[in-house]
């Protein structure tokens, strides 16, 4: 049976292998966790499809490859596998292996490298610290040593096997160089999102545009439905729900919003696949997406949104979850932020910011007199791609939104 490179979505055309968790030889039981894959948004997690014993790996710890690649055999009784040995044959699995021993600058590492599973990241940053990882607990899965077992080891307490997972938004210490600065390596999901960032900057034209909005309505819910819903879904009702409807309904009178550029064209979509920005701390940011959004009500945006987050914070996030997204909203409001220009999420054509809503006075008009109020007021900022829309059309969209939020009963939503 072939193991091969999973469809890692619409747009990602490639993965790199970035663990095995099995050697030649090792007999596999169905969904076993087998190896683990990076892109450029997330770390993913592969389990076997099928059981038999892994009798051959074509690609090593580190490689990167294209979608559909064989990945190695697993001879699971039924059938010989007839894909042609387009890789390094067996028998160099282990040659293969211990030469990972040798980093970027060329030196050699200590030869224990051969006999611990590492990741690229821990094993440059156990190499460039001349670190013997036979000396250093981990306290990962199967006793896998992670790069905060590292920096934890060169400040000089090993990190304790039974130790809990560190929190991602606390990063833990960071190696000094001795020159008064700290030298903190990237891992590989803030490496390829620079990556994708920059990518983006040079592919499409960012114009940024900004509307104030008055959040009255959606607060009247939130206050009314807020106490009885955070004690029975076990989560806090924010204003993303509101936002994210908002936008999907905006959409049917500015379609053109929902699309994807492709080549010379345009492509619009029928059906929204809502992408969420996650932070995860010193791990990195991902934006998986909620399928069909636009048919969702708020409570079901709500959930969703919690659950997809949860998702991303425990490394539980599928190919299916990152790929197929037609719009993103990234909030940073719990910030406090007052104006956020996102960069586009490739190959969208645009991308919201919902930055901090706080009270403040504004003029309002009661029974035809402008009277000075307190309301709790946000900014929208969207992100659009200039090749794609004009700032008409931009700005037609972004104040549907506004009106949706200020002028609907929120209340009915539930």
């Amino acid at each position: 049976m072939d193991v091969i490179m999973p469809q890692l979505g619409e747009t990602v055309a490639e993965g790199t292998v970035t663990v095995w968790h099995k050697k030649v030889g090792d007999t596999v039981a169905a969904d076993e966790l087998l190896f683990e894959i990076g892109t450029d948004k997330v770390e993913m997690e592969i389990p076997a499809s099928d059981a038999g014993v892994l009798t051959e790996i074509r690609v090593s710890e580190g490689e990167t490859v294209a979608v559909g690649t064989v990945l190695a055999i697993i001879d699971d009784g039924k059938a010989t596998s007839s894909a042609p040995a387009e890789a390094a044959p067996a028998e160099a699995v282990a040659v293969t292996q211990a030469a990972s021993a040798h980093d970027a600058s060329g030196r050699t590492s200590p030869p224990q490298y051969a006999n611990r599973r590492l990741s690229p990241a821990v094993r440059k940053l156990v190499a460039d610290n001349n670190l013997n990882p036979n000396d250093i607990q981990g306290s990962g899965r199967e006793g896998r040593i992670t790069r905060d077992d590292v920096l934890a080891f060169l400040k000089g307490a090993a990190a304790s096997v039974s130790a809990p997972a560190p929190v991602a938004s606390a990063p833990g210490p960071a190696p000094r160089s001795g020159d008064g600065r700290i030298v903190i390596p990237f891992n590989r999901v803030r490496k390829m999102t620079a990556e994708h960032m920059v990518r983006s900057i040079a592919t499409s034209a960012h114009v940024l545009q900004v509307v104030e909005t008055d959040f009255s309505n959606v607060d009247k819910a939130r206050k009314a439905i807020g106490p009885s819903w955070k004690e029975r879904e076990g989560f806090s009702l924010t204003y993303l729900p509101f936002i994210a409807k908002a936008v999907c309904d905006a959409m049917q009178a500015y379609p053109n919003i929902n699309a994807n550029v492709e080549g010379e064209n345009l492509v619009v979509f029928d059906g929204v696949n809502l992408g969420i920005a996650v932070d995860l701390g010193e791990a990195g940011l991902v934006a998986p997406n909620i399928k069909d959004a636009d048919r969702m009500t708020v409570p079901e945006l709500a959930r969703a949104i919690s659950a997809l987050a949860a998702k991303a914070r425990s490394g539980g996030l599928t190919p299916d979850d990152l790929g197929g997204g037609t719009y993103t909203l990234s909030n940073n409001g719990s910030y406090g932020t007052v104006i956020t220009g996102s960069i586009i999420n490739q190959p969208q054509v645009a991308i919201l910011s919902t930055d901090g809503i706080a009270k403040k006075p504004v003029v309002v008009d009661v029974d035809g007199e402008d009277m000075i109020a307190i309301r709790p007021v946000g900014m929208l900022a969207q992100s659009f791609d200039h090749r794609a829309i004009d700032g008409g059309y931009s700005a037609g969209f972004l104040n549907k939104v506004k009106e949706i939020l200020e002028t609907r009963d929120w209340r009915a939503a539930f």
